[in-house]
């Protein structure tokens, strides 16, 4: 879904940094956005759980554009499944730091970026399931969850500033991590409504629309939302979700 904004951006001719753990992801990531239109693409290579090796990529993008970003996009999630009974310290360590902390940590290497820029935004993901709980999915939630209430107290604190900050929650989205899950029950990944289908099954969560939502349906939004179109949009938390938050 991060790729699918980032898309976007490049379609606008935005330059466009992507942050990434490996080289062969990035690459294509790049090869693609120059493709698409944005002029010199940047691919950079963290794990931001590290907080030092953050600050360097963002002294990088510094020296590269001159002093300023308009934008910032925290789309990394966890990836860490269990109840709560059987969830370890360790599961959920590893779930609050790559799903919240790794935000907390580009926000504060980025702001003085953001600060320089004429305008600034900033969109945060969290997730639908922060509202419908799914018991399989504890850790994330609960990370998801810290990510709204930040973003909602940086909106707070960065509105004397006029830097927007507000969060996407989508809801069943064939994104990686779904379609990896589908797969390892038997579930055609290319069919959006037989994954409606199998999500309904397993987790109970069907959605008003009959099928998932695709990344490419993400990306438009957050491009909105990191926009100078949004122009007094600051600490929402917008669903697209097929409908599931009104059920």
């Amino acid at each position: 879904m991060g790729l699918a904004a980032a898309r976007c951006f490049a379609e606008d001719g935005a330059r466009v940094a992507v942050i990434g753990r490996t080289d062969a992801d990035l690459d294509r990531a790049i090869e693609e956005l120059t493709r698409l239109g944005s002029p010199d693409a940047v691919g950079l290579i963290a794990d931001l759980r590290d907080e030092n090796r953050v600050a360097e990529v963002f002294a990088d993008l510094d020296e590269r554009w001159g002093g300023s970003i308009n934008v910032l996009v925290n789309a990394v999630g966890p990836d860490v499944r269990g109840t709560v009974e059987d969830l370890t310290s360790e599961q959920w360590h590893a779930a609050v730091d790559i799903g919240a902390l790794a935000m907390v940590n580009c926000v504060k290497s980025a702001l003085p970026l953001l600060r320089n820029a004429e305008w600034a935004r900033i969109v945060n993901f969290s997730a639908s399931s922060t509202q419908r709980q799914t018991v399989s999915l504890a850790a994330y939630t609960a990370a998801k969850a810290m990510v709204a209430s930040i973003s909602k107290n940086l909106a707070l604190l960065l509105a004397t500033d006029e830097i927007m900050v507000n969060v996407i929650s989508p809801g069943s989205v064939a994104s990686d991590s779904l379609v990896g899950w589908a797969k390892s029950v038997g579930v055609d990944t290319d069919d959006p409504y037989l994954l409606m289908d199998a999500i309904t099954e397993h987790f109970g969560h069907p959605a008003h629309l009959p099928r998932v939502g695709l990344p490419e349906e993400i990306g438009p939004v957050v491009a909105f939302l990191a926009s100078r179109r949004n122009s007094y949009m600051t600490g929402a938390n917008v669903n697209v979700d097929g409908g599931t938050d009104f059920t």
